[in-house]
């Protein structure tokens, strides 16, 4: 007998038999013979008992009179039913019980003697309200719908956790108000109904113990194990983050509920019907394991390790069952799979397809080390889960699609944050007024009356550079060749390796001079081809194979020839461009709070980038020619702290490298459109291509009169063609000058003529590299307009 109270209660609970026993009175008044001779029976061993009628206060007397309670409840409690039905007396939701069915006690003999029968999810606060509820409903004739499903969670003999669903019957309970009760108004029960989640409100209107509640409850148990099992995995299976997804082992424990098989386990794989594979969803990967990708991430459905053993799962989409793996292995050709299978000692298992609209998304995986522990009739069961798997799995796809989607968008389209609206504006009118019968014509993507901001950090004399370390590795191989060809004995192979010394001594002079465009192409199929075969062929003493050995490690991989200069060259201008990218992209979050405007860039021999400011870009924001002042200035100062960058990255590059900086000033406005085929922003029109005819040519200009660049390392070269320009950039060269950011000094130049265009002009200006990035503040356009004034 379990006799734990809830502490906190309306009720001052007290036990009594009195309905059944007034019952039992009108009985032996009757007729009939056997009936009253039976009732008269109970009732004289009742007498001595009192408490039974009157109420019973002291849980002993129920421990001390079990058979005659028994006998008292035959009539709710038959004893034909007592190995069917799962009930005993209680009081609801309070977890004290006795008198319990055959069943009942089979049940919890079977839990164990450490196991504490408690209502799921049933906390005291839900208790005490519920049993306010009870007084609502019975006393003052409330019609409240409190009662929510109620589960006992109970361990079979085999640890298997079974879901029972509680039931009860309170019609032999009276409930009365005693002295300390408060007399509610419809008022207060209309504020009780409204406030659930106020305990304190609910106290005050029924104190504790200041109801009484007399007489006895039913509590009927019903083995809803499946349907429970069922919901909670339908529970965990909705849930919309993978980091909430219910661990594997309540994954499993949910399915040995429904099985009834204690070491069951649930594995898990997605099909990609584009490769034709199985693979395991990384998504799950912490949460979900595989049976069948043990080890690999993923697997050709062609395998030979699947064989024509999934021929029914993938083709005809039936459930795929190994009852007896051992025997498998004896009877089917596919030993491979029973021996991946028993390696990991499964001896039974149950590979389910889950199908949607006839396609496969996916394979459930059932196993046991028992043999015949899952089999085909079982396997059915799984018709009870596939629907809540198939939508789960469903969802993952197009969760996984939307993500992919994401990611393209972000890492390899130009279509900018600052913009997305636009696309997202029109992707909708495209959904809304899509029509089969007509085919939908987007609209061109256009911002007019924009002002655009361009910029270049540039490796100096990148092309030549590259040459130089070209030519330097050349050399290197072909004088490494000339020894190897020097250590060669005079007698062998004697008239064509001098052939060979003399064509390579030519080579080698030929580097001397500038490097023309075949060069490496012409010295690199000659190595490969007469060279190369000549040295496997002619390994005369240990040394000369060492010497071999060494030349051959030394070659790159994937271009066969001596890659060591140019590699440090390329490492070098990968880690300055990364680098500088990285500073220009952080920077860039700053700039945006400035004014939403477009910004892209992109990396070549340096890194370039392009920025459109205006109203139509932020039609929800007011735009002010005082943002594209702030922004000037700010992309000003950004190339001020990346040639910093660069200065602090220099002495650690594997290859020393300048870089130049440069601005071009651009102040009409122009339009941009979104080219279709290119899938990128376009300067629009005609007059405002002169702009980008200016971006493609300006840094290879030199300055008017002169064989000198325009650029020149650790200066920042300002373009521009209008007085207004001229005077507004002074302003900011000044005002950085002042916060020590820039040299006092500042060139100022005329820009030689390019092809259609001329009368451009340049302010110069050198970054002081001797502070950090920590001195360089951001400086806005305010601050500069505090200054001046």
């Amino acid at each position: 007998m379990d006799t734990l109270l809830h502490a906190d209660s309306p009720f001052k609970t007290i036990i009594s038999f009195h309905k059944l026993i007034e019952s039992f009175e009108e009985i032996a008044l009757s007729n009939v013979d056997y009936r009253s001779n039976y009732a008269k029976a109970i009732l004289k061993q009742i007498e001595s008992i009192p408490q039974l009628k009157t109420g019973i206060e002291d849980f002993s007397i129920i421990k001390n009179n079990e058979a005659l309670i028994k006998n008292i409840l035959a009539d709710l409690f038959p004893t034909a039913l007592t190995h069917n039905e799962i009930k005993a007396v209680t009081i609801p939701f309070q977890n004290i019980s006795f008198n319990y069915t055959e069943r009942f006690k089979k049940i919890l003999r079977n839990a164990g003697d450490e196991f504490y029968m408690e209502i799921r999810d049933f906390d005291n606060h839900q208790f005490y309200i519920n049993n306010c509820c009870l007084i609502l409903s019975s006393y003052y004739g409330q019609n409240i719908d409190f009662n929510k499903i109620f589960f006992y969670d109970i361990p079979d003999e085999n640890g298997i956790e079974k879901h029972y669903r509680i039931l009860y019957n309170a019609d032999f309970m009276e409930i009365t108000p005693t002295e300390h009760s408060v007399s509610l108004t419809q008022n207060d029960i209309d504020e009780l109904i409204d406030n659930y989640n106020d305990i304190e409100l609910w106290k005050s209107k029924f104190p504790p113990g200041s109801w009484m509640l007399k007489g006895f409850g039913i509590v009927s148990l019903f083995d809803a194990t499946t349907e429970s099992a069922i919901s909670n995995l339908k529970s965990n299976l909705l849930k919309p983050d993978a980091k909430t997804v219910a661990s594997n082992d309540i994954i499993e424990n949910i399915f040995k509920s429904i099985f009834k098989i204690p070491d069951l386990k649930v594995g898990f794989i997605i099909y990609n019907p584009e490769e034709e594979k199985f693979i395991r969803p990384v998504k799950f990967d912490n949460q979900l394991q595989s049976f069948l990708l043990s080890t690999d991430q993923e697997v050709d459905c062609k395998n030979a390790f699947f064989g024509c053993s999934f021929e029914n799962l993938l083709d005809k989409q039936e459930p795929f069952v190994i009852s007896n793996v051992k025997k498998f292995m004896e009877e089917s050709p596919n030993k491979r799979l029973g021996e991946h299978l028993l390696k990991q000692n499964i001896q039974s298992c149950v590979f389910a397809p889950v199908i949607k609209d006839g396609h496969l998304l996916g394979v459930v995986e059932l196993v046991s080390e028992n043999p015949r522990s899952l089999n085909s009739v079982n396997a059915t069961k799984l018709e009870l889960v596939l629907p809540y798997l198939t939508d789960t799995i469903d969802r993952y796809n197009t969760d996984m699609q939307h993500q992919v989607e994401a990611i393209i968008q972000r890492e390899y389209t130009t279509i900018h944050p600052s913009v997305y609206w636009k696309f997202k504006k029109e992707s909708q009118n495209y959904f809304q007024n899509n029509n089969p019968t007509k085919d939908y014509i987007f609209k061109e993507i256009v911002f007019k009356n924009v002002f655009p901001l361009y910029g270049q950090i540039d490796i100096k004399g990148s092309s030549e550079h590259r040459n130089e370390t070209v030519k330097r590795d050349l050399k290197n191989q072909l004088t490494t060749i000339l020894e190897i060809f020097g250590n060669q004995k005079s007698n062998s192979n004697l008239m064509l390796l001098e052939q060979r010394k003399f064509e390579l001594e030519s080579l080698r002079d030929e580097l001397d001079q500038p490097l023309k465009a075949d060069t490496e192409q012409h010295i690199q199929r000659y190595i490969e081809e007469e060279i190369h075969p000549l040295l496997k062929n002619t390994k005369d003493t240990a040394k000369d194979e060492r010497l071999e050995k060494l030349y051959f490690e030394s070659l790159d991989e994937k271009t066969g020839m001596f890659y060591q200069e140019r590699k440090k060259f390329d490492n070098a201008m990968s880690i300055i461009n990364k680098k500088l990218a990285s500073v220009l992209d952080r920077k860039q979050l700053e700039a945006q709070q400035i004014y939403p405007h477009y910004y892209e860039r992109f990396k070549t021999d340096g890194v370039e980038h392009n920025l459109y400011i205006g109203a139509s870009i932020a039609p929800t924001k007011p735009f002010d020619i005082m943002y594209l002042h702030n922004l000037r200035l700010w992309q000003l100062q950004t190339l001020c702290e990346m040639e910093l960058e660069h200065h602090q990255l220099k002495e650690s590059l594997p290859y020393e490298l300048d870089v130049t900086s440069l601005i071009l000033v651009f102040s009409s406005a122009l339009s941009i459109r979104f080219r279709m085929d290119e899938k990128r922003f376009d300067v629009d029109g005609t007059y405002n291509a002169r702009y980008e005819v200016v971006k493609k040519r300006i840094d290879k200009a030199n300055i008017k009169g002169t064989k000198d660049r325009i650029t020149e390392k650790e200066k920042i070269t300002i373009v521009y063609s209008q007085n207004g320009e001229e005077a507004e950039y002074l302003k900011y060269i000044k005002y950085l000058q002042h916060k020590k950011i820039l040299e006092p000094a500042i060139e100022q130049f005329e820009v030689e003529d390019l092809q259609g265009v001329s009368g451009l002009r340049a302010i110069r200006v050198k970054v002081i590299n001797n502070i950090t990035n920590a001195n360089a503040k951001k400086i806005t356009y305010q601050d500069l307009l505090d200054e001046l004034n």
